[in-house]
């Protein structure tokens, strides 16, 4: 299973929160990648996250998406599940994986920065 966000939901993602405006890490999370991520589990399948074709990753979308999975699933979970395509931008799968790995350490999904 693979999605390309480039091609699935925008060469051009947002912020973090929908209320952010279009195409946010909340909205894509909600939208896209949790239901294929339950898929890929209940499959027992890896899912690959291409991140190539696009125009950029705000940090906040990148947070909101893949650290908010892993605070609503879990950060183990989430890295056995997921596997990451970025040849445009290497350094966007580090980045990713410290978003999961610190997880556990960072605000609720949902919550605003003046509810920490």
């Amino acid at each position: 299973m693979t999605i390309r966000i480039s091609e699935v939901f925008s060469p051009t993602p947002g912020a973090r929160f929908v209320t952010d405006g279009e195409f946010s890490g909340e909205e894509f999370r909600e939208t896209i990648l949790i239901p294929q991520f339950q898929e890929a589990i209940k499959n027992r399948e890896k899912l690959i996250i291409d991140l190539d074709g696009g125009y950029g990753y705000a940090t906040s979308f990148l947070e909101e998406s893949f650290g908010g999975l892993a605070r609503k699933f879990s950060v183990q979970l989430v890295l056995d599940t997921l596997d990451f395509i970025s040849d445009d931008e290497p350094v966007l799968v580090d980045s990713i994986k410290r978003f999961i790995n610190s997880a556990n350490n960072t605000r609720k999904i949902g919550a605003r920065c003046e509810d920490r």
